[in-house]
């Protein structure tokens, strides 16, 4: 092991160079004018593991190329899986970026750039933590396949079929993400909880057309009102969802998780600037670090009625819209919270418009048990490389190809983010810290050896 980290260590320059070309390609899913440069990242990063001595191969697909790249399989030896993505977020507003975001800057110790860190950063440094091996002799004490895919930002769409058709060649003990976050640069973490998603828009309408507000004001009863009381049901007082059922499956955080969320560094009067709010608010009885990683949430991401042009229109609009995600915690299920949703909202929805509730997309929490084995030898690896005991934490956000993983590879996911809370991830000026570049290379050197026993 000690000529794989005198590998890494003696390699810092080339690694960050390689991959400030990595983040200079503009691969960005969802816009179609970049599909050129989304086949060239995948080209560059496929040949880029060829010569690293890996089996390459770039799978076409009805949307974005997935790049697959592997040691070679031998007989009796543990094969783990490491997912990542090329695909990076639109990097508009431009005029808020300092620098260029496909013109990657080093600044103050961080690479500068749209995927840097989200994600094109992480897996890197999974890739180089093999080079080590590869490049010094040194053998691997297990097989590793990478799979690299250009659709995460745009919801994964070919991913499912491709792992259903690919699902013997990729069968794997766990599979290693690093898309996720660590709160401090010399804190290291293991995510151990995903939340879940569930998806909806809520529409009333009222009149067939919008109606002069002053002729028929008073006798029709607004979309828009009763869009706004019917939402303005489901929150009490206290921050607490009012809708029969909803908690009903919600297990209570337990004495050492809520421990080791107060480990989390915390500053109320630093995240409230952080955030731009003159104060906080969330479900009560909870911190904010248990609120927004560890409780389910009802969230309004929209709402649309009316006249929004320039000055003023008198009337009543004939509909009302509202689109909503609720965040859920492990043994929360999207179908059944949906049912619940649509019912009291047809409970309390009156008779004078018509309701229309339409489901959308969803996914279900995840929860890998910290006391697994796979979680203890990722957190010892964690150890060695940061020199501090991880954290234990949970995630706020949802991956739904994580439960994809369990459902079609029947493999446990290992989340082993390497983003700093100010990294950017999805907002301009997004960077990745060179240090936490580091020593995530030192740690995926000694995953490999602490889950091969």
């Amino acid at each position: 092991m000690q000529a794989v980290l005198n590998y890494l260590e003696s390699r810092q320059q080339q690694f960050v160079e390689e991959l400030r070309e990595y983040v200079s390609h503009p691969s960005v899913s969802a816009q179609t004018d970049h599909r050129a440069d989304m086949q060239r990242c995948a080209d560059w990063l496929a040949a880029h593991c060829r010569d690293l001595g890996l089996q390459v191969r770039v799978h076409d697909t009805p949307g974005h190329p997935i790049v697959v790249a592997r040691t070679p399989r031998r007989r009796g030896r543990r094969h783990f899986l490491v997912y990542g993505h090329y695909d990076v977020q639109p990097p508009e507003p431009l005029e808020l970026w300092s620098t260029p975001p496909f013109q990657p800057q080093i600044r103050a110790g961080a690479l500068y750039g749209r995927g840097a860190s989200d994600n094109k950063g992480q897996h890197w440094a999974h890739l180089k933590a093999v080079e080590a091996y590869l490049r010094t002799g040194t053998e691997l004490p297990c097989d590793l396949t990478f799979l690299i895919e250009g659709e995460e930002e745009v919801g994964s769409v070919s991913l499912e079929s491709f792992l259903h058709r690919h699902r013997k060649e990729l069968a794997c003990e766990a599979v290693v993400v690093s898309d996720t976050g660590l709160p401090a640069r010399d804190l290291p973490a293991l995510t151990y909880a995903l939340r879940g998603i569930a998806a909806f828009e809520l529409v009333i309408h009222g009149p067939d057309r919008d109606l002069h507000s002053g002729i028929f004001g008073g006798s029709v009863h607004n979309p828009a009102v009763v869009l706004c009381q019917l939402l303005g049901r489901v929150h009490d007082s206290r921050g607490r969802v009012t809708i029969p059922g909803f908690y009903n499956e919600v297990e209570p955080l337990t004495a050492g998780e809520r421990q080791q969320l107060r480990r989390l560094p915390f500053s109320e009067r630093a995240y409230r600037k952080l955030l731009g709010v003159p104060a906080l608010f969330g479900e009560a009885g909870y911190t904010p670090n248990e609120q927004r990683m560890a409780r389910p949430t009802f969230e309004i991401n929209g709402l649309t009625s009316g006249y929004q042009g320039e000055g003023s229109k008198t009337i009543i609009p004939a509909w009302a819209r509202a689109k909503v995600t609720m965040r859920l915690v492990p043994r929360q299920r999207p179908a059944t919270i949906l049912r619940r949703v649509r019912a009291f909202f047809r409970k309390h929805c009156p008779r004078s418009v018509r309701m229309e509730f339409i489901p959308g997309h969803g996914c279900a929490p995840y929860r890998l048990d910290p006391a697994h084995p796979w979680a203890r030898a990722a957190r010892s690896a964690l150890e060695r490389a940061f020199g501090r005991k991880p954290v234990l934490m949970r995630e706020g956000g949802s991956i739904p190809i994580v439960i994809r993983f369990k459902e079609i590879l029947r493999a446990e996911t290992l989340l082993l983010g390497l983003a700093l809370p100010d990294d950017n991830a999805h907002s301009p000026n997004e960077k990745f810290d060179l240090e936490v570049f580091a020593r995530g290379q030192r740690m995926s050197a000694w995953l490999w050896q602490e889950l091969a026993r």
